[in-house]
């Protein structure tokens, strides 16, 4: 199956994140995810925010966008990595702050 970049355009909130509560995910802004045509993006949730460098994988024959990314964490240089995939209408996946915290994330597209 071949997948386009263009199926995850779009912003997504994130609604749930395995780490973090929702009154941190949303502290300055709401928490989310944006996936741009282009293969590039953004995201904030908290305090940390970031420039995104996405591409799209295939793991165990599962489509899905990978990503690393560079921003800051409460105004100090952070960067890492991350993927999702898009199961039924939502946005599951994982981000990676390097030499630090991970956490799984749920998103829904806004509409």
């Amino acid at each position: 199956m071949e997948t386009s970049i263009k199926l995850y355009a779009g912003k997504w909130f994130i609604v749930e994140m395995e780490r973090w509560d929702q009154e941190y995910v949303n502290m300055e802004v709401p928490g989310h995810f944006t996936f741009r045509k282009d293969g590039t993006g953004h995201f904030q949730f908290g305090l940390v925010q970031g420039e995104m460098d996405c591409r799209l994988a295939s793991v165990d024959r599962e489509a899905r966008i990978e990503f690393s990314w560079e921003g800051q964490d409460e105004m100090d240089p952070v960067n890492g990595r991350g993927w999702a995939l898009l199961q039924e209408d939502q946005l599951r996946g994982r981000i990676f702050i390097h030499q630090g915290d991970d956490s799984a994330f749920r998103a829904q597209r806004l509409k």
